[in-house]
């Protein structure tokens, strides 16, 4: 009875983090979505786009990685990460099937690092904040 309890708290974890980095994944397309038409509409330079894609994959995941550590409430510092690096696979899926070219360079380096830390502070943060 105890393992059966066991299997079905880790797979419920586990949904929790794939919500986490579902609610980070909507955040990210709502905002680049909003920096998008900001670059259509107005006279921003386009060079504000590569730290714009940097800090918004890192502040969904932060959003994303809190509310999973909440719900968890337990191991924020993996949790969070396992968000971050969830959110960051799909991304780089996603990319390599869309876009002709697509290759991991420093920035790509960069960016996978960022959002796993943005994770695993969100997660400490999450599962702190009951307390």
């Amino acid at each position: 009875m105890e393992k059966i309890e066991k299997t079905t708290r880790s797979t419920s974890n586990f949904v929790k983090i794939l919500i986490g980095s579902l609610i980070s994944l909507i955040i990210s397309i709502v905002l680049l979505l909003v920096i998008s038409i900001i670059l259509t509409y107005t006279d921003v330079s386009e060079n504000i786009i590569t730290t714009s894609v940097i800090i918004i994959s890192a502040l969904s995941i932060f959003i994303g990685s809190i509310i999973s550590a909440i719900n968890i409430n337990k191991n924020g510092i993996i949790n969070g990460s396992i968000v971050g690096a969830i959110y960051m696979i799909t991304i780089y899926l996603l990319s390599s099937i869309f876009v002709t070219g697509f290759s991991v360079n420093a920035q790509s380096i960069i960016m996978i690092i960022v959002s796993i830390v943005a994770g695993m502070i969100g997660g400490i943060i999450g599962v702190n904040f009951h307390k």
